[in-house]
């Protein structure tokens, strides 16, 4: 009864349109007045207040910081010149500058939506240009910002792990490792997929970022960027020094973590302070008077998380305490023992709650119902973890929800039903790389366990 209140609540509120952090909060306060009393709603408060105070999760809004000062510093514009140097003139060359700019880009950001906003005003305009249909234009950017869930620094990872520690141990510097060789797995299949795109005109030349960032422009888009600058050596070397100090951001976050010279974080903080350096001394884009702008921008963004992160931390403590989420593990265990067939039904529960909600909700609705079960049949936590985070990643770009998807339309001028028409080829490649992590367990686990963590 209590099970039938809390996700019916929160699934008929969704279709009510109501945002998904007010839809699980207030199925959570339904969920506890159904098992107790309105003498329990005293609770929420409390158990909201310590999942948003967690110092695991202080990570999250200064990556974000990282990542907003960097788009405002013209990080993007140098990264498209740059993943331009190294594949634009080859053959369907302007596809693979959108997948290996976003794949650099989500190096720095962690995030599918912002990867998206960033790249797509520059790289949308110059794909139709280049005979790409608006709407497979839109799915090309979302698809290839959906990334950002599964390349380090990831926000879905610095989630999983606090969410998980309930039932195992697993560090964020592992889950960072593992998401590697997932993300260039990826990137690999996204490029396959843009091989099977229809264009009008072919690609004469590589895309050039020859507009104005987010820092130049007043916050307000770039201009369409010009087909244009030579591939020589002089060239690519031109553009990887411009995109150098944006490149080595990822390293020293990374390194700093992989080294065990600072928490996931500590780095979080230094990158947002070599971000701003960069910005402000290196690139001179970022200029004093646009701080106050970029501080708003990454609170609103932050606010968002945490307000989802909160509210879903209460619903899954309403699910846990009423002893649900134990009730449906055992139930998923009762239909079958077989390891190969609970991996293919987390799969297709990902697929489907991923449609609906964003990747944070998702995983505090699905931790503590499919980690018990995957662990009883022997997966390891980092193979859940990656599993998870490709397979919300997916979500990024499905519908009825694929926000990906709704910033990528909305910068192509195409609706929202043309942009979800042109997903297929992309929907289909993150398809075979979520199956293939999800039972090859030594693409998450190799390089982890080379490097000692």
């Amino acid at each position: 009864m209590i099970a039938l209140v809390l996700f019916g609540s929160f699934f008929a509120l969704l279709l009510l349109g109501v945002p998904v952090a007010f839809a699980l909060g207030l199925a959570a306060a339904f969920g506890l007045l159904a098992s107790g009393g309105p003498g329990d709603l005293a609770v929420l408060p409390s158990v909201f207040t310590a999942s948003v105070s967690s110092e695991t999760l202080l990570a999250i809004p200064f990556f974000i910081l990282a990542g907003v000062i960097m788009e405002y510093a013209g990080i993007s514009r140098r990264l498209i010149d740059f993943a331009s140097a190294c594949v634009g003139r080859r053959k369907h060359g302007l596809a693979a500058v959108v997948v290996l700019a976003a794949f650099f880009f989500s190096a720095i950001s962690g995030s599918g939506p912002a990867t998206v906003a960033a790249l797509g005003t520059i790289l949308i305009p110059a794909l139709v240009r280049a005979g790409y249909t608006r709407r497979h234009s839109a799915s090309m950017v979302a698809s290839s910002g959906s990334m950002g869930l599964v390349i380090p620094p990831s926000v879905v990872f610095i989630v999983f792990a606090v969410v998980v520690s309930d039932f195992a141990g697993v560090s964020i510097a592992r889950l960072f490792v593992a998401g590697i060789v997932p993300g260039i797995l990826l990137a690999v299949a996204l490029m396959v997929a843009c091989l099977f795109l229809p264009r009008t005109a072919p690609v004469r030349e590589p895309v050039t970022a020859g507009a104005s960032s987010p820092s130049s422009s007043g916050g307000g888009g770039a201009a369409d960027p010009q087909l244009g600058s030579g591939t020589s050596w002089t060239g690519f070397g031109r553009a990887f020094l411009g995109a150098l100090p944006g490149l080595l951001l990822p390293v020293i976050i990374l390194g700093g973590i992989y080294g065990g010279i600072v928490t996931p974080t500590e780095s979080a903080v230094v990158a947002a302070f070599c971000a701003l350096l960069i910005g402000l001394f290196v690139y001179r884009e970022l200029r004093p008077s646009m701080l106050f702008r970029v501080l708003v921008t990454a609170a609103a963004q932050s606010a968002v998380i945490m307000l989802i992160v909160g509210a879903a931390s209460v619903f899954a403590y309403v699910v846990t305490v009423n002893g649900i989420a134990a009730t449906l593990a055992e139930a998923l265990l009762g239909v079958t023992g077989n390891p190969a067939l609970i991996l293919l039904m987390v799969v297709v529960l990902l697929l489907v709650v991923g449609a609906f909600v964003d990747a944070i909700s998702a995983l505090y609705l699905l931790v503590p119902i499919v980690a018990p079960v995957l662990l009883a049949v022997g997966v390891d936590p980092t193979t859940i973890g990656v599993m998870m985070a490709v397979g919300l990643a997916l979500g990024l770009i499905t519908p009825p929800v694929g926000v990906n998807l709704f910033v990528a339309a909305g910068i192509a001028g195409t609706s929202l039903n043309e942009a979800f028409r042109g997903i297929r080829p992309f929907f289909v490649a993150g398809l075979v790389v979520l199956l293939a992590v999800t039972y090859l367990p030594v693409l998450s686990n190799w390089l982890p366990d080379l490097m000692g963590f």
